[in-house]
């Protein structure tokens, strides 16, 4: 074998193997190009919605007193038990009342010594008098008689405030409810010292019509207000409905204040509506979320919920470029209704949006549209 020959067979190696690499690595690319994505697609448009917003509320009592005693000593009856139904008036605890009953009784014993006392002046006084008339006495006597009467009013006076007293602390030692409502568990048993105005009894609240409240943006503040002129709006259009622990009751609310200041550590303002509350679902102190319908003045932009991804708690839509390639874009939500979401920033009215088959994309990548949803988009 010669020289040219080796030289001659490796040049046809060489080139064999060159070819077999440029072809290998075309059908590669050809491998490894992914083909259009089938999708459904949706065109933006804007149109007026009525979207629901979602508050966390407490249930509270409209009405709520505390019962504390009013008088000192000890806890020698209660007339209820604990939770029970009372009305306003009742009986519920009794403070022992041998010292206020015994004061009770020397104060109407001095108010009709003081009486007397008066009486007996008052005659004096005019005997006095008419004696002074035929100037049969010193003048000098009846002025002492008319201030023996003065003093003596003055008695009967002080008398009949003791008297007051006595009787007020006498009251004050049956503790009766302030209102028609439900009382709580005691805080006192039988034989307790309670003190005035420090121990508390007992708490009492209403539980019909029961109340919610919810903190409320202050951007928001004006269109509460406007709820709160129309109260009959409000139940008719079942603008405030009530879901507790997932489930929805049919309760509809109307506002019955709004504070009088918007909290600057949070920007929130706090709202109360009130609620019936006939069968008892409402409790005071549980949490409940209140539905308030929101009824748009200008139309918003709305796309299917199915168009939205979310990743890392960003929301993003996949657009629909040139040459049928998309572009992934971040986006600012709204409300949701129904099967579709509010967007408030992030896409323009006629843009062109994936609407199924999200999962299957990433960005760059070229879309078929399929047939069905192709008809349906604008």
């Amino acid at each position: 074998m010669n020289l040219n020959s080796i030289k001659s067979g490796f040049t046809i190696l060489t080139g064999s193997i060159l070819l077999a690499a440029c072809g290998g690595s075309e059908q590669q690319a050809q491998q490894t190009a992914p083909p259009p994505t089938a999708v459904s697609t949706y065109t933006v448009e804007k149109e007026n919605v009525t979207t629901t917003d979602e508050y966390p509320g407490v249930v509270v009592a409209l009405n709520e007193v505390e019962l504390r005693a009013e008088v000192g000593g000890y806890i020698t009856a209660i007339y209820v038990k604990d939770g029970q139904k009372v009305t306003k008036g009742q009986r519920l605890y009794e403070i022992d009342r041998t010292n206020y009953q015994a004061a009770y009784n020397s104060a109407k014993a001095n108010l009709e010594v003081a009486l007397a006392n008066k009486a007996k002046a008052e005659k004096d006084a005019q005997r006095y008098t008419a004696l002074a008339e035929k100037e049969a006495i010193a003048k000098q006597r009846v002025d002492y008689a008319l201030t023996d009467l003065a003093n003596a009013s003055s008695q009967v006076a002080a008398a009949q405030a003791s008297l007051a007293t006595a009787q007020a602390n006498l009251n004050r030692s049956i503790i009766t409810s302030p209102l028609t409502g439900t009382i709580g568990i005691s805080q006192v048993k039988l034989g307790a010292l309670v003190s005035p105005g420090t121990t508390l009894l007992n708490t009492v609240s209403t539980d019909n019509p029961m109340a919610v409240d919810i903190s409320v943006n202050q951007k928001d503040i004006q269109r509460f207000l406007e709820l709160q002129k129309n109260p009959a709006q409000s139940i008719s259009d079942s603008i405030f409905s009530i879901e507790q622990n997932g489930i929805s009751y049919s309760l509809n609310g109307s506002i019955v204040a709004i504070d009088r200041a918007v909290d600057p550590g949070t920007g929130t303002i706090k709202v109360r509506i009130s609620y019936p509350n006939p069968s008892g679902i409402l409790v005071s102190g549980m949490t409940c979320n209140v539905k308030v319908l929101n009824k748009s003045s200008v139309p918003q932009i709305v796309i299917p919920h199915k168009a939205v991804t979310e990743q890392l708690g960003k929301y993003s839509v996949f657009v629909v470029g040139d040459s049928s390639k998309v572009e992934q874009r971040i986006i600012q939500t709204g409300s949701t209704v129904q099967d579709q979401i509010v967007v408030t920033e992030g896409l323009n009215e006629g843009e062109v949006i994936v609407s199924e088959g999200t999962m299957k994309l990433r960005p760059g990548a070229t879309i078929q549209v399929t047939p069905d949803t192709a008809a349906a988009t604008n």
